[in-house]
């Protein structure tokens, strides 16, 4: 069998690459992380980075889970008690911890925060009582009834086994590698869990990546399967190792890998099964050929490579694989309408289940194939990611030769069991150099705070979005602006109707302002009229916008979303600083982005100064924005006003005119036409008696 159709799948991998980089472009039928996840800004990777290393570029850190004859753990073992070799030669151990973990906070403990946002979950995933947990749904290689037999054992694993400290995300093999965000919420995650759906087999195209080659032969779109799984894998290992350097935990739920297919599957064309292939029905088709014996040989060799580059990344990361075969303890590779024979079956079947095993034990991890109770399985990978020791050496022998370098552990106490993973693969010379190369520098921080704004992270129950603004009112107090919008619809995920939002804002033991917004529903109710970037299609009515004034200082602001009947169908609550604005400083209000789609649209906005903002920090070329802002500068001094367009680096593209708006307002009119899709700022100046203020305001352009 030829092996030239794997030189197709580098070009259709850059392909998946730009149809799944975007959160509008998400696959139908691929269910989302289950945490939700920040819009993504980046193309999921095709091959992992490396990671930070925190304590030099030979330092290497071994989990070693130390237990009895019974399966306890060992934990009272001292640094003394450990030896480890690496290539045979005795290694000086440099860091020792024991690490106990139950998921459970301890009395006096800090309070866990909620995670909406990258920085949110670093923080929260470095903590020493957090176990990082993530489940990869490899819809790709999982029949679609083992998929449903596995639901239940996942969905009680999250909601019975894990702590309330504990985070998991969950990913399938499509999911861009920006969707993810851990979550404590593991109700979501098992929520996302129960539409996993498995298609092994079935090369039915779902979206746009896979139309591209769904008349493809079939053993060609089951190496990109592979491939396309395997690099997300890689990306998920890569994700978890920035976060912390400690273990983390990946089950791979999955029935294996294979770069070939018996005769009997190999259709010229995948989407239509059968068609042109005379093996069909055919069981003694291939068995005993000596060519089918050197293609089988190929394809296994190829596939073992792939895998060492998966566990290779999990080693420098630090993260163990545990594999999880969903259909238990299997009798069949294929079933019997498909007419593989019996011997090539079985060799099918013991081909895919060991690489599951090479995941799994080169990584420190557990091969959970072949076994029926799924539930005491998955307690075990709990009970190895609660209590074990965490050792650290720099390699005597520092190598930068890109090989496979042996670890082994021994403790010097008789009768207990020792389990850590087996070694590491080295950088290269270049990989060295780059990873201790200096960083170039990056775009300066007010930068990137103002682009994190674009990306706020959508909870898997958040419904609506929302914008604050402040500006100067009267009697030395800040006037302050609540609106919402709908959030944009997750593929995956049903939404249910949103009517009105409760708000209450309080600060400095004072109440601001309570009631529903708007305060009635009436027919331009935005929760059924919202358009599909969820913006709301300028729908949501002016009682969508509440307005009150407070003091300077912290406040916040509790949200209650509710539906058509008065129901509370989620909650949040938001905590920002209120500017003081009577202070002898230049400053300049929250600047308001105001989106016109057409040329009445614009009509409309330019008369009017109450013209609602958008939340929405995303727009089409066809769009165009007045942004409007008010300057404040001591005395009775005029303000110096000036706007430039940023990219996102933070470099200057363009000026901007500033005009003068209703009511001492300023405003910039910005059509995007002329914009490529990408992400940029505009960069406000007021300037008075040398003292001067900025603001930023990020947004995406989209095609």
């Amino acid at each position: 069998m030829s092996r030239h159709p794997r030189r197709l799948i580098p070009v259709l991998l850059l392909l998946f690459l730009s149809v799944t980089g975007r959160a509008e472009e998400a696959s139908e039928g691929q269910a989302p992380p289950s945490s939700g996840g920040a819009t993504p800004q980046e193309p999921n990777p095709p091959a992992p980075q490396q990671p930070t290393f925190r304590a030099g570029i030979n330092f290497v850190r071994v989990d070693v889970i130390v237990t009895d004859k019974q399966g306890t753990p060992v934990a009272d073992l001292r640094q003394a008690d450990f030896e480890v070799f690496e290539d045979g030669k005795l290694q000086t151990v440099e860091s020792f911890k024991l690490i106990n973990i139950t998921g459970v906070p301890q009395p006096g403990a800090e309070p866990a925060r909620q995670i909406r946002s990258p920085s949110d979950e670093e923080a929260e995933a470095a903590r020493e009582d957090v176990r990082l947990f993530a489940i990869f749904l490899d819809d790709y290689h999982v029949r679609r009834g083992a998929s449903m037999a596995i639901r239940e054992p996942l969905m009680r694993f999250l909601t019975t086994q894990l702590g309330p400290l504990d985070m998991v995300v969950a990913m399938y093999p499509l999911t861009p590698l920006s969707d993810l965000l851990m979550t404590r919420d593991h109700d979501a995650v098992a929520g996302a869990i129960q539409k996993f759906e498995g298609r092994k087999y079935d090369y039915t195209p779902r979206n746009q990546f896979e139309d591209q080659y769904s008349l493809y032969p079939a053993t060609t779109v089951e190496q990109i399967r592979n491939q396309v799984s395997l690099s997300g894998l890689k990306s998920l290992v890569t994700h978890l190792g920035a976060l912390r350097e400690g273990r983390k935990t990946i089950i791979v739920v999955s029935e294996g890998y294979t770069n070939i297919l018996p005769p009997q599957l190999r259709d010229p064309v995948a989407s239509v099964p059968g068609l042109g292939n005379p093996n069909r029905g055919n069981p003694s088709s291939g068995e005993d050929s000596p060519r089918e014996q050197s293609a089988a040989f190929f394809a296994d060799a190829d596939i073992q490579t792939d895998l060492r580059e998966v566990y290779g990344n999990a080693n420098r990361n630090n993260t163990s694989i545990y594999t999880l075969d969903p259909r238990g303890l299997a009798s069949f590779e294929f079933d019997i309408n498909e007419g593989v024979g019996m011997r090539t079956d079985r060799a099918y079947l013991q081909s895919t289940m060991d690489t599951l095993r090479v995941l799994a034990e080169n990584t420190d991890g557990r091969a959970l194939v072949g076994r029926n109770d799924m539930e005491n399985a998955l307690r075990q990978v709990v009970r190895d990611s609660s209590a074990y020791y965490l050792i650290g050496y720099n390699s005597s022998q520092a190598p930068s030769d890109g090989r496979f370098h042996e670890i082994k552990v021994r403790v010097k106490r008789p009768g207990v069991q020792v389990r850590a993973r087996k070694g590491y693969w080295a950088l290269t010379a270049e990989e060295t150099a780059r990873a201790l190369a200096p960083k170039p520098p990056g775009p300066p921080s007010a930068v990137g705070h103002a682009l994190a704004t674009i990306a706020e992270p959508v909870r898997a129950r958040r419904l609506v979005r929302t914008w604050i603004g402040t500006e100067r009112a009267g009697g030395g107090r800040t006037r302050v602006t609540f609106i919402w919008e709908l959030q944009p619809p997750v593929a995956g995920l049903d939404r249910e109707d949103v009517a009105r939002v409760a708000v209450a804002a309080s600060g400095a033991g004072k109440a601001y302002f309570k009631g529903r917004v708007p305060d009635e529903v009436g027919s331009g109710n935005p929760g059924t009229r919202g358009a599909s970037d969820g913006s709301s299609d300028g729908k949501i009515p002016a009682g969508a916008r509440a307005v009150f004034d407070a003091e300077p200082g912290r406040m916040q602001i509790r949200l209650s979303v509710e539906d058509t009947e008065g129901k509370v169908i989620d909650t949040d609550m938001v905590e920002i600083t209120v500017p003081d604005f009577t202070s002898p400083q230049v400053a300049v209000s929250t600047p308001e982005v105001v989106r016109a789609r057409n040329g009445l649209e614009l009509k409309t906005a330019m008369n009017d100064p109450d013209a609602l903002p958008t939340v929405a920090r995303e727009f089409r070329r066809t769009d165009r924005l007045l942004i409007r802002f008010e300057a404040y500068v001591p005395g009775e001094a005029s303000p110096t006003t000036s706007a430039q367009l940023l990219n996102r680096s933070g470099n200057s593209m363009a000026q901007l005119p500033v005009g003068a708006g209703a009511a001492g307002t300023y405003q910039i009119d910005l059509p995007l036409a002329s914009l490529p899709p990408g992400e940029y700022l505009v960069e406000l100046k007021v300037a008075s008696a040398g003292s001067e203020a900025k603001e930023l305001v990020a947004f995406r352009v989209i095609s």
